[in-house]
């Protein structure tokens, strides 16, 4: 008998976007044809009821650490993190001996599964593709409370290669210590470091240029939450349109009120996802919660999706043409939006800055506005043309017919 290949993927519980996605390409690739495995944090056990494979508890580190990280521009791993996840990976990976690895911004991997021997495929987005070409801006920072936003954007300009630098250098080091090269002084080349590369977008969206073959686009990855629907999901009227609220697992959760207080000023029904967020007790008559919404089905209801600007909100809603309003915070989501307000798409503000009068004006604006509606039924067109687990499981193929040779015991 044929034993069916091993495929373990890794999700890196730093938010629930790291882990959606494994889950859901784990759950797309054929049971038949593979034996599936996903190693993942406790922390979001909740969503892993209804899965079909085993789910291995490793560890990741706090959601509050990680934002905390982003927040303050130091790396999101130091060293000995890295080398508390190389050492789990490699305990993993030699007790189950995977014929593949996929993994989600377990950037570990690019140590544990090399010297393992073990292929190694990396769920990524375009934007942070060494060879992609986007305009980088400086995030939220606490530098800009002082000093201001836009001398502090002129001097990040300057310095945006040295700050990718300094981010290189926890990676590097823990390489060093494994026998392994150098990846160099670019941020990038750390983030999508693997055997090959799966980009969770499409071309047309965030187009990348002299790809090597070991690169490919996947298409989008998309997941909802396995919740029920609320109670008042049935009795939403069909008039007036409706605004769909979520700022996920790593938005600013401290702009939800005011996003709500803005929004519920229009002519709309507004449906929020609080996903944890303090709400008041006391809410506008056209304003429904709850704590969280399947994202596919409420970006369809929705004529305008209202989101942190990340990229598995905003594919929900370009999936079903609804243009994006990002509120945005740090870099991944600053460089998601820039593609989408070039498609016209969209509109992205700052979180840092954000001002309700402007927040409801653009609001306004998208609600009516045929042009982003049709710039969002086009994307909605191209991604049609994607099935991210299909794709994945070529690249599966492709990299358990390849020979590795362990270089661990």
């Amino acid at each position: 008998m044929t034993t069916k290949p091993l495929v373990l993927f890794f999700a890196e519980a730093v938010t629930l976007a790291h882990v959606a996605r494994p889950l859901a390409l784990a759950s797309a690739l054929d049971q038949d044809q593979f034996d599936i495995r996903v190693a993942c944090a406790p922390r979001y056990r909740e969503f892993f009821s209804s899965t079909k494979y085993d789910v291995i508890e490793v560890h990741s580190i706090p959601v509050s650490e990680f934002l905390a990280r982003l927040a303050s521009g130091r790396p999101v791993y130091d060293a000995a993190t890295l080398r508390r996840y190389v050492d789990e990976d490699l305990r993993l990976l030699t007790r189950l001996k995977p014929s593949a690895v996929v993994g989600d911004f377990r950037l570990s991997l690019g140590v544990s599964a090399r010297r393992a021997g073990i292929p190694y495929i990396g769920v990524a987005n375009a934007y942070w593709s060494p060879y992609a070409r986007p305009e980088f801006e400086l995030p939220s920072h606490p530098a800009t409370r002082y000093v201001g936003q836009q001398l502090v954007s002129s001097v990040f300009r300057l310095v945006r290669p040295l700050v990718f630098a300094y981010h290189t250098l926890p990676m590097n080091r823990v390489r060093r210590q494994y026998g392994l090269p150098s990846l160099g002084f670019d941020l990038r080349n750390v983030y999508t470091d693997a055997d090959y590369v799966a980009y969770a977008d499409i071309p047309e969206l965030i187009p990348t240029y002299d790809l090597p073959g070991t690169h490919s686009y996947i298409g989008p990855v998309l997941w909802s939450t396995p919740v029920a629907l609320p109670t008042w999901w049935h009795s939403l009227p069909p008039d007036p349109p409706l605004v769909y609220v979520t700022m996920g697992s790593s938005g600013d959760a401290s702009v939800v009120p005011r996003i709500v207080d803005a929004l519920a000023a229009l002519p709309a029904i507004v449906m929020v996802a609080s996903a944890g967020a303090s709400l008041p007790r006391e809410l506008p008559t056209n304003v429904r919660t709850s704590a969280y919404l399947p994202g596919e089905l409420a970006a369809r209801r929705a004529r305008l999706v209202v989101c942190n600007g990340g990229s598995p909100t905003t594919h929900q809603a370009l999936a079903e043409g609804v243009p994006v309003l990002g509120i945005v915070t740090n870099m991944d989501q600053f460089l998601n939006m820039q593609y989408i307000t070039a498609r016209g798409a969209g509109v992205r503000l700052r979180a840092d800055t954000l001002q309700a009068a402007e927040l409801r004006a653009q609001a306004a604006r998208l609600l009516t506005d045929s042009a982003s509606a049709i710039a969002a039924r086009r994307l909605a067109d191209d991604m049609r043309r994607y099935d991210a687990g299909t794709r994945l499981a070529a690249i599966v193929h492709r990299a358990t017919r390849q020979s590795h040779t362990p270089t661990l015991v």
